[in-house]
């Protein structure tokens, strides 16, 4: 049987269509997963994310914990109120998931891990925790919105207590405030500005409700998948798993390999990996002529080695299809993607299509030359 979130009952009265999603019933949109795009890349607009898994980690030796089990460093976070991304490694560094860690005191971080990847990464979390003097809660009694947008910060300030706002004005990327059983962090999945915010189940309907009625649209699932393809952010289970390390995801950013001394899960394999070199690495690809790219289709390049496309969608704001994909490290330029047994010309990029609600500047040199060859 699926599971529910605490706004099941107001999905279905903002006429939500709900889908299965890793066991959890969610809306992919509310009738037009178009428009819920633009109204997050223009405007503002609020996802339920309670399907996500929320983990309280207690005790003296929560720092020293988490620096053992993340690739990246929780020492970077210096004073409460920072969080951090990072991905969680098995011992030959393949990526069990990727999460935010929230530093919330001394002796006390939040992790927010994947719906899909729940059961495993809790089963991996406890096992790490049996050397550790440290709690791991599960926080079934919390749920999760995301408001992102140009417009999110605004609305959002307008909406919470008045204690709160004075604290949010300046809290910057990856920085959250706390009263009570709220935590409001400025993080997200859209490429967007925004706000994704913690509270107790049973006030978020509230909450909701009071988000709607200041013009806040709500927004599925569909409309969150293209928003992050757009942004180059990946998701767990299509452009990464544990078959594959960070090096080769295009996340080695996420993975603190200084100091020296401090010794995590996948480390070692790590240094081995980049003494050799990697052999595959994650790029973004945009078609050349128009058409729709999907997961799972062959790249061509020009030696005649292939890759795969990991996620591909049709772009809302570029009007282009476009994905990640997993190729040979000797990737060039341009390649070539196997579209029903065509071979359809593509751009290779940085995987990164839009950012803050435009086209990066190595695409719009790729849509303007376009223009220039349809107009010859």
């Amino acid at each position: 049987m699926s599971k529910k979130t605490a706004l099941y009952e107001q999905h279905i009265a903002a006429g939500g269509k709900m889908v299965d999603f890793a066991g959890w019933e969610m809306p992919i949109h509310y009738g037009s997963q178009l428009n819920e795009h633009h109204y997050i890349r223009q405007e503002v607009g609020v996802f339920d994310v309670s399907h996500m898994t929320i983990v309280d980690v207690k005790g003296a030796d929560s720092k020293t914990y988490l620096r053992y089990v993340l690739a990246n460093d929780v020492a970077k976070l210096k004073e409460p109120g920072k969080a951090l991304y990072t991905c969680m490694l098995n011992e030959q560094a393949g990526i069990i998931d990727d999460l935010i860690v929230y530093f919330i005191a001394k002796d006390c971080y939040r992790l927010v891990v994947n719906a899909a990847t729940r059961e495993k990464d809790l089963a991996w979390l406890n096992k790490q925790a049996q050397a550790f003097q440290i709690s791991l809660q599960v926080r079934t009694d919390l749920a999760i919105l995301a408001i992102q947008g140009p417009q999110a910060c605004q609305k959002v300030d307008s909406l919470l207590a008045q204690e709160f706002l004075a604290k949010l004005d300046g809290l910057k990327n990856f920085q959250f405030l706390m009263t009570k059983d709220w935590l409001v962090a400025r993080t997200g999945y859209t490429g967007e500005d925004g706000y994704e915010i913690m509270l107790p189940n049973e006030q978020v309907a509230k909450f909701w409700q009071a988000i709607l009625a200041a013009g806040i649209k709500p927004c599925g699932l569909g409309a969150r998948d293209t928003l992050r393809l757009e942004a180059g952010l990946n998701l767990y289970g299509s452009d990464m798993d544990e078959s594959t390390t960070p090096l080769e995801s295009n996340l080695a950013w996420t993975v603190a390999m200084q100091p020296e001394e401090r010794d995590f899960i996948g480390r070692s394999s790590l240094i081995k990996q980049q003494q050799r070199g990697i052999e595959h690495k994650l790029v973004g690809v945009v078609l050349a002529e128009r058409g729709v790219l999907r997961s799972h289709q062959r790249v061509v390049l020009a030696d005649g080695s292939s890759g795969e496309t990991t996620s591909g969608t049709f772009s809302p704001t570029l009007n282009k299809g476009i994905a990640l994909a997993r190729v040979p490290a000797s990737i060039k330029d341009t390649c070539q993607i196997d579209m029903r047994g065509k071979l359809v010309t593509a751009h290779v990029v940085k995987p990164l299509f839009v950012k803050q609600g435009l086209p990066t500047q190595q695409i719009n040199l790729i849509l303007n030359l376009n223009t220039v060859r349809e107009n010859l």
